[in-house]
């Protein structure tokens, strides 16, 4: 990695190259990362990856990997615990280029990255934990085992939003199970990514088992890494995206019959009850709705309220969503900042015209911010950034578009319902199943709702978003094909059981013909002795 000077005053350019097999690649034809605070701020540099480069990164990667396994897995996790040391010495800087360059608020990259040293730290203990059984043979002098062995290359694809939290979540447990990685960082954090990869080289990881291929646009880098699986240079694919990229994936996947992971898009539920605590309520849906902007898988989509409650919850939502602070993602007061990119802003001002198109009502009008259209409490650079106000439609009904279509921005949907039973059905009423929340004091609400929902994640009494490293992270649907992240679960997607039975008989022995029966099933006839007859 090299820096450029930029114009006097102007943080300096990173530039990026591809990292093949444990050398640097110097690009041919780049492309340019621009900040969402500031489209004046050439934050990044990086390559254009060719064919050429991924298949021979997948390549060196498939060299790499065979060495890799045979080192014992403890020793595999104590590069993924130097990694978290790295991680926690450079948690600031990372946390604060990683808000430059995506335009997340400091404090949730900061979240970020210490989500990805919490996964650190758990996965170095499981370098000691990649448990196999030792199973009982139904025959003599025979022994059963079961390993975990690793999968092979993993391809892996991941979106810009948590730029370093994601990749952590896939690269440790894969790197950790013994497999070597392909990855192809979001066109949105590459220079994040760069210093990411940067850690785990000087965390000591052999070259060639971490390879980096960058690109931007629809396809390139990640298409060409994608079609390495029908080359049978990989053997898994592991992709964080939209669910429209991560059907296609599937499908190559499944002709190769190979299992991906695939953790897609939400159109997240959050109930509120007749009995829920209101002031915590309102909390949890502002945080769910537009923390990040919107801008997570998890955000919530649909708050579905009692028609009991709707009235005081709509007015207190309203009235606390107009007193958000927006703006510059340094600032550390601020409710949340710019749209990652224009593509996402673009969805977003569609978004509006579907809903009053549908007969949504619009309870507060969230538009792009530029110069004269500054919302209360804006603290960013309107002609510069990439920013909008939030959005409230009321009056929605879960038959229409902006109830069932995610859309990666500050905008949420108010649907009124009459009990669980109706709240149930519309929180169940998309084809999406990611991640879901209710607001209820009562525990059999609890009960049902846990029982009922078709998430995979689900919150009570708290916000739709949130993870932590030792719990699995997923969604049903069309948010994922029922794979997890996180936690020991997830050590079955980068590994594949193996069985071995050893004989020490000296002979051929035939499992479930050799058995012998010694059972006597003719029982005598106990009636005289119950009857008290002789």
């Amino acid at each position: 990695m090299q820096t450029q000077t930029q114009a006097a005053g102007a943080p300096a350019t990173l530039l990026v190259s591809n990292w093949i097999g444990g050398e640097e690649r110097r690009p041919s034809k780049t492309f340019e990362r621009r900040s969402p605070v500031n489209r004046d701020d050439l934050v990044t540099i990086a390559p254009m990856s060719t064919a050429e480069e991924v298949r021979e990164a997948c390549e060196k990667a498939r060299a790499a990997q065979k060495a890799w396994a045979r080192v014992p897995a403890p020793q595999r996790a104590q590069v993924i615990g130097r990694l978290g040391h790295l991680l926690t010495r450079e948690k600031e800087p990372l946390s604060r280029f990683a808000t430059r360059e995506m335009g997340k608020p400091i404090r949730e990259a900061r979240g970020s990255v210490q989500e990805a040293i919490d996964t650190a730290e758990f996965f170095q203990s499981e370098g000691r934990r990649l448990y196999g059984q030792t199973v009982p043979s139904e025959l003599p002098h025979k022994e059963l085992f079961t390993y975990r062995r690793p999968v092979g290359v993993v391809g892996v694809i991941t979106a810009g939003n948590f730029p370093v939290a994601v990749p952590s979540w896939k690269i440790v447990p894969a790197v950790l199970c013994g497999n070597s990685v392909v990855w192809k960082p979001s066109d949105d954090a590459p220079g994040t990514a760069a210093l990411f990869a940067d850690l785990w080289r000087r965390a000591g990881l052999p070259a060639g088992v971490i390879s980096i291929v960058h690109g931007a646009g629809a396809g390139s880098a990640g298409q060409y890494l994608v079609e390495q699986m029908d080359h049978g240079l990989l053997d898994k694919i592991s992709f964080t995206g939209s669910t429209a990229v991560g059907r296609k994936i599937g499908e190559v996947c499944g002709r190769n019959l190979k299992r991906p992971s695939l953790e897609l898009g939400g159109k997240n539920p959050l109930v509120v009850l007749a009995d829920a605590n209101l002031d915590l309520a309102v909390d949890g849906a502002l945080w769910s709705s537009f923390g990040t902007a919107g801008q997570r898988c998890t955000s919530c989509g649909n708050i579905i309220a009692d028609k009991r409650v709707m009235p005081e919850l709509t007015a207190r939502l309203v009235e606390r969503a107009r007193k958000l602070a927006v703006g510059d993602p340094n600032d550390e007061s601020i409710d949340y900042g710019p749209f990652i990119n224009e593509r996402f802003r673009d969805n977003w001002v569609a978004q509006r015209q579907v809903g009053l198109d549908d007969g949504a009502k619009l309870l507060l009008d969230g538009v792009p911010i530029t110069n004269g259209t500054e919302i209360d409490k804006f603290s960013g650079d309107a002609a510069r950034g990439i920013y909008g106000g939030p959005r409230i439609f009321g009056s929605v009904t879960m038959s229409m578009r902006i109830a069932q279509v995610e859309c990666f921005g500050p905008t949420v949907n108010l649907v009124e319902v009459d009990g669980i039973d109706a709240a149930i059905e519309a929180a169940n009423g998309t084809p999406y199943g990611l991640s879901s929340a209710i607001y209820t004091n009562d525990a059999a609400s609890m009960l049902r709702f846990k029982e009922e929902i078709g998430a995979g994640m689900s919150s009570i009494n708290n916000s739709t978003t949130g993870a932590e490293a030792h719990l699995p992270f997923g969604g049903n649907g069309w948010s994922g094909n029922e794979t997890r992240e996180s936690g020991i679960w997830v050590l079955d997607a980068y590994t594949r059981w193996q069985s071995v039975n050893v004989d020490l008989a000296g002979k051929l022995q035939l499992a479930q013909i050799d058995l012998v029966d010694h059972a006597d099933l003719e029982a005598p006839d106990w009636s005289a002795i119950v009857d008290g007859k002789t």
